[in-house]
């Protein structure tokens, strides 16, 4: 009987496993190829694409479906898989931009590698997103990280790029050290390392404060270090403007979307009581350690530094890596919020930053293969000579400003609306003349594309019909979900709705 019920379980967590078991069967096939076929220049991208295809695939079939599997370390619902769509979705672009990048394939530079390590990198995420223990989280948090290590170094001829592998290596280390630290205490405290388990420890008996605070901290520390909060950014400018374009808008965005995954989840299960979640959609808080207040106090660092460093600012890799971090600040306001409304704001911030952010990118690298550089000045005169690409830019910096009618203004709504409906009113506020704040970095940009004085007014840039059809891609939606966002929403509810653990 025993035996029926675990071979039942375990059939389960492997027919819910399928999506990462495709995405595992694709990296092994890419290595396969890559050693027989070195010479190709986009087998392994196609490889790649296919099954990543087939991976989403099998995640939106498996869309609505709940579960604690292999033994509660995972738990799978659709809170976890509207993060994994969406870490799906990126990495698709990021393989379609990587096809077009020119500094990935200088010097006859061979990327068979560069995709694999992504097909892995993604798995990583894939973990994350939605683990439920805290030994998982560490090897989920390691396995996307040694991916990006490599990534974030991979033109290595080039000195910066070492530079910010070894940066990025060094300031892991730190903060991988720091969260295991946190772990061991958290199991000291409460004998499991299973969020659930830890929540029904907290309530039934009674734990030291001061060591709960510190450990929580440390393992906050460690989540905080991938999404880019301060003070645990520190890599952060330095490693995107070394790495090439391509891993940059990644780490920017599906990097960060793994981590806030994680980090609601591990809050949410783990520190709030819930026995009160069916009748209202407040979090209730378990013990004295007032997890909000540290949150909002990471929200207002991250970004106000985000946007402030910005402002001065030259290189386009580096504007846009101070502002993701402070793009973090902004959706740490709707975690702050801890209630069901905020979790869902956080989703629909997310979701637009993504299209939003990786437009952006896909732009800097598209002039970047023209110029060979991202020097902000490079950028004059770029709305005469490439009209199109500029008009795109113009919607995504739009965007990322918050501004109507596009979709970043949907994302910022979504956010402050929450935060105004809790007792945070001052933290809208912050955040408000944060958003004032980025228009000028952002305005920067426009002025040198549309009025500064440009070298060659008689030069025209021509972009392959890829990068058109990308861009239109990127661009459409930011327009479309600024104006009808209803899908969205519905989606970013009905995935907050049905949250495993509570």
């Amino acid at each position: 009987m025993i035996d029926e019920i675990f071979l039942s379980q375990l059939k389960q967590s492997v027919d819910l496993f399928l999506p990462e078991t495709i995405l595992v069967a694709t990296f092994i096939i890419a290595l396969i190829f890559d050693l027989i076929y070195k010479n190709s220049r986009y087998l392994i991208a196609v490889i790649s694409i296919i099954g990543l295809v087939f991976s989403g695939i099998f995640l939106v079939n498996q869309s609505t479906s709940s579960a604690a599997i292999f033994s509660g370390m995972l738990s799978f619902d659709p809170f976890g898989n509207f993060f994994k769509i969406l870490i799906l979705l990126t990495t698709i672009i990021i393989v379609l931009m990587s096809v077009f990048s020119k500094e990935l394939y200088e010097g006859g530079r061979k990327t068979g590698e560069y995709y694999i390590l992504i097909v892995g990198m993604t798995f990583g995420m894939f973990l994350l997103a939605v683990a439920n223990n805290l030994i998982i989280v560490y090897l989920a948090i390691e396995t996307m990280s040694i991916s990006s290590y490599i990534l974030a170094g991979y033109t290595k001829e080039i000195k910066r790029a070492s530079e910010a592998s070894l940066k990025y290596v060094i300031f892991g280390a730190v903060s991988s050290g720091m969260m295991i630290y946190g772990i061991s205490l958290i199991y000291g405290l409460t004998g499991s390392l299973t969020f659930d388990a830890i929540n029904s420890a907290m309530i039934s008996s009674d734990i030291s404060g001061l060591t709960l605070l510190i450990a929580g901290l440390m393992i906050i520390a460690g989540i905080g270090y991938k999404i880019s909060a301060v003070p645990f950014h520190f890599w952060t400018p330095d490693v995107y403007e070394g790495a090439p374009i391509t891993i940059t808008a990644y780490l920017s965005v599906a990097s960060k979307a793994a981590g806030f995954a994680v980090l609601i989840r591990f809050l949410k299960v783990s520190f709030f009581d819930s026995t009160n979640y069916a009748n209202d959609e407040i979090w209730t808080l378990i013990g004295t350690i007032d997890w909000q207040i540290v949150i909002a106090i990471l929200s207002v660092l991250t970004m106000t530094l985000g946007n402030l460093v910005a402002l001065w600012q030259t290189n386009m890799k580096r504007l846009l890596a101070y502002s993701s971090i402070a793009h973090a600040g902004y959706i740490l306001m709707g975690v702050v919020v801890m209630t069901d409304i905020g979790v869902t704001s956080v989703l629909i911030y997310f979701f637009v930053y993504m299209i939003m952010n990786l437009g952006a990118f896909l732009v800097v690298m598209i002039i970047a293969n023209k110029t060979g550089n991202e020097d902000i000045q490079k950028y004059n005169g770029i709305g005469h000579k490439a009209p199109f690409v500029s008009a795109c830019m113009v919607i995504f910096l739009i965007s990322l400003t918050g501004l109507p009618p596009t979709a970043g203004f949907i994302g910022k709504w979504a956010v402050f609306t929450a935060v105004l409906k809790s007792e945070y009113i001052w933290l809208a506020v912050v955040g408000v003349l944060n958003s004032v704040v980025s228009l000028y970095y952002y305005v920067k940009i426009f002025r040198n594309m549309y009025i500064r004085n440009f070298e060659d007014d008689s030069e025209i840039y021509e972009f392959s019909p890829g990068t058109y059809i990308l861009l239109i891609i990127l661009a459409v939606p930011t327009l479309i979900f600024g104006i009808y966002f209803t899908p969205l929403l519905d989606w970013a509810e009905s995935s907050v709705k049905i949250f495993l653990g509570v």
